[in-house]
């Protein structure tokens, strides 16, 4: 679906981006992971063809991507900041615009704002609206033309935990659908929750990829086992096979009352390999 092969961008002449290179398979949701000014938005407008770049190639849809025709760009739905909500026209309004603009059937507003958690808001002006509601408001004006490929620059950045939740579950039932999702992000739950593959983005590096339960298995150093007993101690013990018979001891006698792993999540890994955390202050 997508292919970025040894991509340079610089400003001013300064790198922005060294060397990016990565495949995403069709069907699959993809995270880039990083700070921000880590050079997320920046791939994401060269990934569309908003912007050149010095040095590389990007393809899409196995095609240059400044060689797509009209009908691959209707394949393609941005989400950036939330741009394109007219703050003045209510949300079926708001709809109706990119419905006229894509040639999409007015019939189709009603059911993609329902899709969205929208059903019951659509005479409200955009302007009035939650910032998760306009968040969703967003993302229904994405699916509008039902893209095969769909491009989400933080889309949860700022909104509370339920709402955040919601939009995990619109994202998910896209991908069931048969969309490929790129996905930036700096928070390392939702990447870990969404992504089927993760590249951790740092100074316009990409310091690791993979599967985010791969990552955390590769940089796991401690291999220890912890266990909460039901007397409130905690016992740590080596992750080998030569603790299988305390463990098994312990839980023949019912006295283990949690067992965790020593793997480290994805912010560990980050800070790990960069120094830096995930989530920096703006």
């Amino acid at each position: 679906m997508i292919r970025c092969n040894d991509v340079y961008k610089s400003f001013s002449g300064k790198t922005v981006l060294s060397g990016i290179g990565f495949d995403i398979s069709d069907g699959e949701i993809f995270g880039l992971l990083g700070p921000s000014g880590a050079g997320k938005t920046t791939l994401i407008k060269i990934l569309t063809g908003q912007l050149t770049f010095d040095k590389g190639s990007v393809s899409v849809f196995d095609k240059d991507v400044f060689s797509l025709s009209g009908e691959d760009k209707k394949n393609i739905g941005i989400m950036m900041d939330q741009f394109g909500v007219y703050e003045r026209l209510s949300c079926i309004d708001n709809l109706k615009v990119f419905a006229d603009i894509y040639g999409v059937p007015t019939g189709k507003i009603k059911r993609t704002l329902e899709k969205v958690g929208l059903g019951d808001a659509g005479n409200k002006a955009a302007s009035t609206l939650s910032k998760g509601m306009r968040a969703r408001l967003a993302l229904a004006r994405l699916f509008m033309h039902s893209p095969k490929l769909i491009f989400l620059d933080e889309p949860t950045s700022g909104l509370d935990p339920q709402t955040m939740r919601q939009i995990h579950k619109i994202i998910l039932e896209k991908k069931k659908e048969g969309c490929t999702v790129f996905l930036t992000t700096h928070n390392m739950e939702e990447a870990y929750k969404l992504c089927d593959r993760v590249a951790l983005l740092n100074e316009g590096v990409i310091v690791e990829n993979g599967a985010p339960e791969e990552i955390c298995r590769k940089y796991n150093h401690q291999k220890t086992i912890q266990l909460h007993l039901s007397s409130g101690e905690d016992v740590v013990i080596p992750h080998e096979s030569g603790s299988a018979e305390r463990v098994s001891r312990l839980l023949a006698d019912g006295c283990i009352e949690t067992i965790h792993s020593s793997e480290p999540t994805l912010e560990t890994v980050f800070l790990e390999l960069t120094g830096r955390k995930l989530e920096e202050d703006e």
